[in-house]
């Protein structure tokens, strides 16, 4: 008899069939002598689509909602349906004894698994397996203590419920609402929160009003000081004329030292990444979007298998990792990180170092490096960049702190005071693998302090008089909240505490155990579908909302926007996956919470107007056109969301300016395509492909065509595919 494993994903198949020994490759699945290994390509099953319970829910219309069937059922994904039948084949074959689940280690793997094994009807023995890498050692370790499947059955109950529930609330509410104002209008209780954070973001930044301020410098013997005020402490003051005042009474008298204090101080290295982390700096440091780096990370894992499971939200260890960091540490021990590594080795950790913590780990550790050999060669330079993160935050880790005396210095000017700092390094420790860079975390603390500390401070003793002193008054204005980047909103998404109306302490909390919006596997989609939805739009890295984005959230159920929402699921999908709540007990209340919102809808008196109308007319329904922006390029598509119709009308390209070297659009299609820049260079396809010829670099013809290619393939795909909107605007 054999055991069937079923793998997520093919890479990820093919690497335990070769641990297992399967080398007979067969349609879909691989086979040896005790094992039989396949793969799901994602979910295989899905929930039923509206018209699958009733032919009548085809078309939208507001009076047959909610949409409310007594049993949500499942139902085999067509464009994968192949893939099913083979692992239901091999479900069915009469010398497979028992089940190992090998599908991602967390609530959504475990939807993968569980409803394949269901929609066949499977009631073999179940085992599952649970790793954090996919490295063959990982992979034997596994299976050699593979788990009960039992043990995750409430999991999976907490998975289901989540997909019903987002089933049922969001698919009605956006049906509701694109059926009330007759536009595309999907909505969830991820991402209509998000649309609501950048919305209130940019609430406060109209509502800003910049205040001056002035600072008072005193430069003295080489050294500059800062003037605190000394009741409030503070470097600043809003008045001019006082000021300028304690600026010609300093100026008239002597600088005179008071107090003199040097501190040896500690910095220890930033904690080890988790997915967001490593999106938010990856973007900072880049501009890589969340979707690439996190598809980055995927390759990295699966094919490389040089870094640990992506999809994580802890930044620990589990004490069982340390046995293991010797291996890591030899397997990272090349190229650029070879001399770093060995120092790493010869360093003694104390016994519970701070980044173990088995508490703060959930599902999966921390991303850091596998002990599979690394063959840097063998990576694309965006995939060596995000390597190159990783590994220097786990090495950094492993050594000492660094260490720096800090020198602060108190002086009397008359009756005013003024302060300065100085820095020494006396051992780099772990900023020796940074060099002159400094790692996001840190630069963002040393950004509050505006003194200049980076300044070197001569010989200063207490009770010294400095005669001549030159001093300066600067004037500043009060800044407003910086708009959102993709770094900076999956930080909010990510800790959305600020944003909630409620204050109340444990949804709070909850919201902090539980990842925020979304998680981390999935806040990357939801950008990428805010954008796709024309609800967001980039200029430069900053992100503004669309004129569509700031009705709909007006139109919105006040409900759907806040943050509270997802505390009050997470707080009850924790309890169902931890038995202490019963799934059906949860979908009743969903099922309440569905009918008021609906009926919400329907009784609010709101327009929508499509503020973006062109004069061009669609060529396939006649309506108007829109002119919209996607994250990297202009589109006009069609009013109507039955028509679906879209052109292109330029797209952000690779190709860089002869001139200043910016990335340049490309505009029209075919022969007729014009490359232009922001600075107003101008090149035609064939010039510019000339050019490049000649040059002997940047984009190939291959490129362009490729280019074209897509082009044309968007072009024929429908802009508002009902159901598939909806599925999109409600996803986690």
């Amino acid at each position: 008899m054999k055991t069937l494993v079923i793998a997520e994903k093919p890479s990820v198949g093919r690497d335990i069939a070769r641990v297992l020994g399967c080398q007979k490759k067969e349609n879909g699945y691989l086979e040896g002598s005790s094992y039989v290994v396949t793969w799901a390509l994602g979910h295989l099953v899905t929930l039923q689509d509206p018209e699958d319970y009733d032919k009548k829910y085809k078309e939208w219309k507001l009076e047959d909602l909610p949409m409310m069937p007594e049993r949500l059922k499942t139902k085999v994904i067509p464009q994968t349906g192949k893939q099913y039948r083979i692992v239901a084949g091999q479900l069915e074959r009469k010398d497979i004894s028992r089940v190992v689940i090998a599908t991602d280690a967390g609530r959504e793997g475990e939807l993968v698994a569980r409803w394949i094994l269901d929609k066949a009807h499977c009631r073999k023995p179940l085992s599952r397996l649970w790793i954090s890498s996919v490295t063959d050692r990982a992979i034997r370790e596994g299976f050699a203590h593979l788990k009960d499947a039992g043990e995750y059955e409430n999991l999976y109950h907490a998975a289901v419920c989540r997909a019903e529930a987002d089933w049922l609330v969001g698919i009605n509410a956006t049906r509701a609402l694109t059926c009330k104002y007759n536009a595309q209008l999907s909505c969830g209780r991820v991402q209509t929160p998000t649309l609501a954070m950048i919305g209130h973001r940019e609430q406060e930044i109209r509502n800003f009003v910049p205040e001056p301020y002035y600072t008072i410098t005193a430069a003295a013997g080489g050294v500059v000081y800062t003037w605190r005020d000394a009741k409030s402490k503070g470097t600043r003051t809003s008045s001019r004329e006082r000021a300028q005042t304690i600026a010609e009474q300093a100026g008239q008298e002597p600088l005179i030292i008071e107090k003199v204090e040097k501190k040896e101080k500690k910095t220890f290295a930033p904690m080890l990444y988790d997915l967001t982390e490593l999106q938010r700096e990856a973007s900072q440091r880049f501009g890589f979007s969340a979707k690439q780096t996190l598809n980055l990370m995927q390759s990295l894992y699966e094919n490389h298998k040089v870094l640990t499971y992506p999809r994580t939200d802890s930044r620990y260890l589990t004490a069982d990792i340390l046995p293991t960091i010797r291996e890591r540490l030899e397997a990272v021990s090349v190229g650029p990180y070879r001399e770093a590594a060995g120092k790493a080795k010869r360093q003694k950790l104390p016994a519970r170092p701070a980044f173990v913590n088995d508490a703060k780990v959930s599902d999966h550790h921390a991303i850091i490096p596998t002990e599979q050999f690394v063959q840097l060669n063998a990576m694309s330079s965006d995939e060596r960049k995000i390597y190159d993160l990783v590994v220097r935050r786990f090495l950094s880790v492993l050594f000492p702190p660094c260490v720096y005396e800090e020198t602060s210095v108190t002086a009397r000017i008359g009756a005013e005071t003024f302060t300065a700092k100085g820095k020494r390094i006396l051992e780099n420790g772990w900023r020796e693998l940074y060099g002159s860079e400094v790692p996001q975390a840190e630069a963002a603390g040393e950004q509050e302090d505006t003194n200049p500390e980076g300044q070197t401070l001569p010989l200063l003793e207490e009770g010294q008089k400095i005669p001549k002193v030159k001093v300066t008054v600067r004037e500043g204005k009060t800044k407003p909240p910086a708009r959102f980047t993709e770094s900076t909103l999956l930080a909010a998404m990510e800790n959305p505490v600020r944003y909630m109306e409620s204050r109340d302490a444990q949804m709070a909390k909850v919201l902090g155990e539980t990842g925020g919006l979304g998680t981390v596997a999935t806040r990357a989609d939801i950008i990428e579908k805010l954008f796709n939805s024309f609800l967001m739009e980039k200029r430069g890295n900053e992100i503004y909302l669309t004129a569509k984005a700031r009705q709909l959230l007006k139109l919105v159920p006040a409900d759907l926007k806040k943050p509270e929402l997802t505390a009050a699921w997470e707080m009850k999908l924790t309890d169902i996956s931890k038995g202490r709540l019963k799934r059906k007990d949860f979908m009743e209340e969903i099922r309440s919470y569905t009918e008021a919102l609906i009926d919400e809808i329907r009784r609010e008196e709101g327009t929508f107007r499509h503020e973006n109308l062109t004069n061009k007319k669609c060529p396939q329904c006649g309506k108007r056109l829109l002119a919209v922006n996607g994250k990297n390029a202009k589109l006009l598509v069609c009013q109507d969301r039955n028509c679906g119709y879209r052109e292109t009308v330029s797209r952000l390209t690779n190709a860089r300016c002869p001139n200043c070297h910016k990335r340049m659009e490309m505009i029209g299609k075919g022969e007729d395509a014009v490359f232009v820049c922001s600075c107003g260079h101008k090149e035609r396809l064939a010039k510019f492909e000339e050019r490049r010829k000649k040059e002997g670099k940047g984009v190939s013809k291959k490129d362009v065509a490729k280019y074209m290619q897509k082009q044309k393939k968007e072009a024929q795909e429908p802009l508002n595919n009902a159901f598939a909107e909806a599925l999109k605007g409600i996803k986690l």
